[in-house]
């Protein structure tokens, strides 16, 4: 039997337009416990959005835990169930048809704490009445909506870094 701790994490994150303002909101739920966190970036885009919610979330474990992670967005759930981020990763971060991966710099954020803790990743339907996802959902559109939001660098490099037509 493991020590660590059974930890429930609910992810969202979401874009208005996409690319735009963005924003994240995780709820992490341990016993009678609960924390909710959120943030958000000037210009973004959805996806990103997603990945940060769920790494947000583990990040503020303290300690190896094993977490049951719901997503509604299936980029996420499935890039890591289905070993796709780690395949791109093996890869120099390129897919299989050799075209760079989007958002290295969160994935392998995110890949190096599903390696810390015990994750499992469970996908969910977004905006079908599941309170905690719908909480999420709420906390990451609260945040794109702040004023002076940071600028995200990843996406912003990533725009710089725009493959040559050639």
């Amino acid at each position: 039997m493991s020590d660590k701790k059974s930890v429930t994490i609910y992810t969202d994150g979401g874009c208005d337009p996409n690319p735009g303002p963005g924003g994240f909101g995780a709820v992490l739920l341990f016993g009678n416990h609960r924390r909710e966190l959120s943030g958000g970036y000037c210009l973004t885009t959805n996806n990103r959005m997603e990945i940060l919610a769920a790494i947000t979330g583990l990040e503020a474990l303290k300690h190896p835990c094993r977490v049951t992670l719901y997503s509604d967005s299936r980029y996420v759930v499935d890039a890591i169930e289905k070993g796709w981020a780690e395949s791109w990763r093996s890869k120099g971060w390129r897919k299989g048809d050799k075209k760079p991966a989007k958002n290295p710099d969160l994935w392998e954020r995110l890949l190096d704490l599903v390696e810390l803790h015990d994750v499992e990743f469970r996908w969910v339907p977004g905006h079908s009445g599941v309170p905690e996802n719908e909480r999420c959902d709420e906390l990451a559109t609260e945040a794109l909506r702040k004023d002076d939001l940071p600028p995200d660098p990843g996406y912003e490099s990533e725009e710089e870094e725009e493959e040559p037509p050639w």
